[in-house]
């Protein structure tokens, strides 16, 4: 019987979400509409000295923000500890465990010994060899301990990697491992897998951060008898100068983002080509990013986050919303000038200029409120060389034409015998304080005869006194 297709978005309340973590929920989420199945979030909050409740809020805020949906979920590991002691139990009668009290400065001399000796680090067994004499005395003693499971030696694990190929790993190289921590919790090595397992996760797509996981999770589903799901590991994001992403070299959070007025749909857009090739290159929705998904479409080299193409597609979303999601977007930058009202037609104007929303900020000011050339250099030369003549003419043509921009060309055309940047630009400058930006015509719809008359009367005066 086939097992249906379900994947996984398992983060850690432990920061904010980024880049990564962000790809990886998409990925998954992609995947699993692709072919049918279903994406469950679970929350891994057993770190209780690290999770937090508002960096937990913050992740579903921006899944929620993001419109990636899920359909099982959210699981919170910290409510599953009984569970997770049941599988030590099993663990235990199986004699696949046992009580490790060696330190961590202990450990840390371990490690330091066998890298200088050019090992591997990788847990040596020491408590492995423990009686159960001594053993029982240490328990007496009340030492901290924390609870390993026994790797055999001398064997392989070998798996299928959804996206790397085949993977094998020999478990000399692997050693003992935590699976409890000394407080009692679980490890992520333990409950990852456990969680999986029972929750149905029939692939697990995850970064290759976490490749070295994949065997020793899978040694802890065998020894419980338990479904182990197909993994798949995409390659980590590398920031512009060739190191791992992070803030040091331009990631920021999906809060920050948002904040910053980032819109969903750019992001989303961008990540989901971050690593993965799609032949569209067009701005698609949720529906068609799944579409377009395919694990063999996944690179097998690091992704490099690149903050000009998320510019790129931020500037499609911002260009392809409609006049009301963008005034939603821009609203709360420019409602202090731009009139109720007036937001559809501003909107209209403004949208093809527009990046990131506060870059409506500029135009809102220079269509309802004053204007003043004097501290632009470039627009008052432009302004002195148009001459008194040209903005006496347009004026006279605007007043007879109303708001019929291309008759205000032609008559202009006619009268002056200008045309092209030496028509526009002086109009433009003289009607915004501005060499480039929107439309014309909408500009013109914007301000209204009396405006536009009034701001020619203004190129006038500073034509002739300045």
């Amino acid at each position: 019987m086939d097992i249906p297709l379900k994947t996984r978005f398992a983060p850690s309340p432990t920061g904010l979400m980024h880049f990564g973590n962000l790809r990886t929920a998409l990925f998954n989420y992609l995947y699993a509409h692709h072919q049918g199945g279903a994406l469950l979030l679970r929350i891994e909050d057993t770190d209780t000295g690290r999770s937090e409740t508002h960096f937990r809020d913050a992740i579903l805020r921006d899944l929620q923000w993001l419109g990636l949906e899920w359909q099982e979920g959210p699981f919170y590991q910290s409510e599953r500890q009984a569970i997770y002691n049941d599988y030590y139990e099993r663990l235990q009668q199986a004699g696949r465990v046992y009580p490790c009290f060696c330190t961590d400065e202990q450990l840390a001399i371990t490690r330091k010994v066998q890298l200088a000796s050019h090992q591997p680090p990788r847990y040596p067994g020491t408590c492995r060899r423990l009686t159960a004499e001594q053993i029982e005395a240490k328990s007496i003693a009340n030492i901290p301990f924390t609870l390993r499971f026994e790797v055999a030696n001398q064997q392989v694990v070998e798996f299928q990697d959804l996206i790397k190929g085949n993977q094998r790993f020999e478990t000399d190289h692997i050693g003992d491992f935590i699976i409890r921590r000394g407080d009692g919790s679980a490890s992520f090595m333990f409950c990852n897998a456990i969680d999986d397992a029972l929750m149905g996760i029939s692939h697990a797509l995850r970064g290759d951060d976490h490749l070295t996981n994949t065997p020793r999770q899978i040694l802890i589903l065998q020894a419980l008898n338990l479904p182990i799901p197909q993994y798949g590991h995409f390659p980590t994001i590398l920031g512009p100068d060739g190191q791992r992403l992070s803030k040091r070299n331009g990631s920021r959070s999906i809060q920050e983002l948002r904040q910053e007025g980032f819109l969903a749909f750019g992001i989303l857009n961008y990540l989901a080509r971050l690593g993965h090739h799609d032949a569209d290159n067009t701005l698609l929705d949720l529906n068609g990013l799944s579409a377009h998904f395919e694990l063999k479409n996944i690179s097998l080299s690091p992704a490099h986050y690149d903050p000009i193409q998320l510019n790129f597609w931020q500037k499609e979303a911002m260009h392809h919303s409609s006049w009301q999601d963008c005034w939603q977007d821009i609203r709360t930058y420019v409602e202090t000038y731009v009139p109720e009202s007036s937001a559809e037609a501003f909107v209209e104007m403004v949208k093809p200029n527009l990046v990131m929303p506060g870059d409506a900020i500029p135009w809102a000011k220079a269509i309802f409120a004053d204007i003043d050339y004097e501290d632009k250099p470039e627009v008052m030369k432009v302004i002195r060389d148009a001459g008194v003549d040209f903005y006496q003419t347009a004026s006279t043509i605007l007043g007879e034409s109303l708001l019929d921009y291309p008759k205000l060309v032609s008559g202009l055309q006619q009268k002056t015998g200008l045309k092209g940047k030496a028509l526009f630009f002086p109009l433009r400058a003289a009607l915004t304080a501005e060499l480039h930006g929107p439309e014309l015509a909408k500009i013109l719809k914007l301000l209204g005869v009396e405006k536009a008359q009034a701001r020619l009367a203004k190129a006038v005066k500073y034509a002739s006194h300045l």
